[in-house]
């Protein structure tokens, strides 16, 4: 088997885009409409990560949570933060279960959570 692809729900190709490429460094990999008019099924890939975005009714559920690890989440987020993203500027926490952690809602509500083990 090969890695999962999630399918997270997106109301908003222009938020989903500044989001996901301009904010967390994504690249797309394609962009699907059956018709100018249809709802547009998005492709994107960060290293190793695959993503799809649907605004499809009945695609996803929003406010869906997904895990991605991370080399250096403490990293990451100085990264986003020095973005001055306005949505977002996320911090991260030292877990007691042995992983740090960073929360991210993206803008149909779905949370990304970035992690990496303790160094």
């Amino acid at each position: 088997m090969k890695p999962s692809v999630p399918i997270l729900r997106s109301y908003d190709a222009d938020a989903a885009r500044a989001f996901y490429i301009d904010f967390l460094g994504f690249e797309l990999l394609f962009e699907h409409r059956f018709a100018d008019d249809a709802p547009l099924y998005m492709g994107l890939k960060c290293g190793e990560c695959e993503l799809h975005l649907s605004e499809h009714f009945g695609d996803g559920t929003p406010g869906t949570y997904i895990r991605i690890e991370v080399d250096d989440v403490a990293a990451m987020s100085e990264r986003l933060i020095a973005k001055n993203y306005k949505n977002a500027k996320p911090g991260w926490q030292h877990q007691s279960w042995g992983w740090d952690e960073m929360s991210i809602s993206d803008p149909a509500g779905n949370k990304l959570i970035f992690a990496s083990p303790h160094i």
